[in-house]
């Protein structure tokens, strides 16, 4: 990595966003509410884990993504609202934590997470043989 890509590590952690996204994934561990500190505005209106739990309190709470490949993932966000990587850091220390980066800030930040992106992995599917009559049930896990 760049000394600049280091910095922008080093302000990710510092700034608190290794708080949500940790892990070997940088992320996809948890769910967080959108929005901890400032409302996170959309014309997408969404209600998160709510829609499946029903709980008031899973309002605006979503699965923190992994940051592996994030500058191939566009747009961002639950909702597609924003469009470019720059923006989806600024709003998110906005909302997520209460602070704005510089420019410079902003830029480094950016440049740490693409870092993060590699070659996508190669899923190739089993063929799997044709279903019979004389195909076993599945049976229940113990």
């Amino acid at each position: 990595m760049t000394e600049f890509e280091q910095d922008g590590y080093r302000l990710f952690k510092l700034t608190g966003c290794a708080g949500c996204h940790n892990g070997p994934a940088a992320g996809g561990q948890a769910y967080q509410k959108m929005g901890s500190f400032n409302r996170f505005e959309t014309n997408n209106p969404a209600i998160g884990r709510q829609a499946i739990t029903g709980l008031r309190s899973d309002r605006m709470r979503f699965k923190v993504p992994t940051l592996r490949n994030v500058e191939l993932t566009y747009p961002y966000f639950h909702d597609g609202s924003v469009k470019t990587l720059e923006d989806a850091v600024d709003t998110m220390a906005w909302v997520q934590l209460n602070r704005t980066f510089s420019r410079t800030g902003n830029e480094k930040v950016v440049a740490f997470l693409k870092t993060l992106t590699g070659d996508l992995p190669r899923i190739v599917l089993p063929i799997l043989p044709p279903t019979g009559p004389d195909t076993p049930a599945p049976q229940p896990f113990q």
